[in-house]
């Protein structure tokens, strides 16, 4: 599956994301927008190019034009995806969301009023789930994230890069020696020439994109980020506390490493990480889940966790159990007493693993430093 839901290729289409990408193919000549894509622009000022172009099979996904000019695309053959109302975010993004946009105002409010929690609010709301407008703007919007991070992987500075996942629980606590050895973890991976991807959580999520941020900072920079942090060990009883902590961290040290965080308002008391860089937040927990998986082409680094990460562990487990040998991803398990005794996972994956082409592509480790190590060819 694609990130964003596609089943296969859709070669006869042509997104349109952006103006300059627009101006550049009415520029070049163009004349028939068939299968155009063009999302979440403001095309006002642009009605001459507009009236120029055939428009027939074209799609406008909540753009805005010159008074008249919907209702010309639609006589020509257009279609047109409105904005929606009362939706307190936009269905047809172009582009992955940020730490700062999701908790902008985060210096003068608390975490309550910041756009990704009313946006949780929203996602609960008293019989959304049967209302045609809330489950055709969800839809749209984790559709949209799918093709924004789709780009991202296609093209640019992480184009051809492994993706490595780090899948952990969300109760390590800031200064407690779990967060830092994830931490740790993150920040070689980055030294290996990965691409560090997370579920983009709290606890062992947001400590692998910290060390993934400051992959490049020496010692001292890193233990001086985990002190800063250690203050506000954990997101209760105060997000804003929280996320405040790692902003000061972000502007100590800015320009960090970049990594990926893909979490979901599913999980809406768990808030997104400051340290992700580039965050594909989805509404839907089955595709976000499947999407994170299916990204991980360089392994995945099992910490310790409860329920979210044995269920993890295992979907990737069933995937590679069928997967043509070619497919198989490693796999890797860090704590030997933890995944055979206290949440005994490992002793399964031996036996399903047995014989299959995933055989020796899963590992068990104590350090991170192994875990790391495993993943190098």
């Amino acid at each position: 599956m694609s990130p964003s839901g596609k089943l296969g290729p859709t070669p006869r289409s042509l997104e349109v994301q952006d103006l300059a990408s627009f101006d550049h193919l009415v520029a070049a000549g163009a004349v028939n927008a068939h299968g155009w894509h063009a999302q979440s622009l403001d095309l006002r000022g642009r009605s001459a190019a507009l009236t120029r172009l055939d428009v027939a099979g074209a799609m406008f996904l909540g753009c805005t034009f010159d008074d008249g000019m919907e209702a010309s695309l639609r006589r020509r053959g257009a279609l047109i995806f409105p904005r929606l109302q009362g939706v307190p975010f936009n269905p047809y993004r172009s582009t992955l969301y940020t730490p700062a946009e999701l908790y902008a105002g985060l210096a003068g409010a608390p975490y309550e009023d910041l756009p990704d929690a009313r946006i949780y609010h929203w996602s609960i709301q008293p019989g959304r789930e049967h209302r045609v407008d809330a489950t055709l703007a969800s839809s749209l919007h984790d559709h949209a994230i799918g093709d924004a991070l789709d780009e991202l992987l296609r093209s640019g500075p992480w184009s051809g890069k492994h993706i490595v996942g780090v899948m952990g629980g969300h109760a390590a606590q800031r200064g407690s020696p779990g967060y830092a050895g994830a931490a740790r973890l993150g920040r070689l991976l980055v030294r290996d020439g990965h691409i560090v991807a997370t579920g983009g959580g709290p606890g062992a999520m947001e400590a692998a994109n910290l060390g993934a941020y400051l992959g490049r900072a020496d010692d001292g920079g890193l233990d001086e980020a985990l002190g800063l942090l250690s203050a506000v060990p954990g997101f209760r009883p105060s997000v804003s506390a929280w996320a405040r902590a790692a902003a000061a961290v972000v502007e100590r040290f800015p320009d960090g490493t970049p990594s990926l965080g893909i979490p979901t308002w599913f999980y809406g008391h768990e808030p997104p990480n400051y340290f992700a860089t580039h965050i594909a937040k989805y509404f839907a927990n089955s595709i976000r889940e499947a999407v994170l998986l299916d990204l991980c082409q360089g392994g995945i680094i099992f910490l310790p966790g409860a329920a979210g990460t044995v269920q993890e562990i295992f979907q990737d487990a069933c995937e590679n159990y069928y997967g043509a040998r070619e497919k198989v991803t490693p796999m890797v398990l860090v704590g030997t007493r933890y995944w055979t005794q206290d949440y005994p996972a490992w002793p399964l994956l031996e036996q399903l693993a047995a014989g299959r082409a995933m055989e020796g592509r899963i590992f068990l480790v104590d350090t991170e430093e192994q875990a790391a190590a495993a993943l190098r060819p």
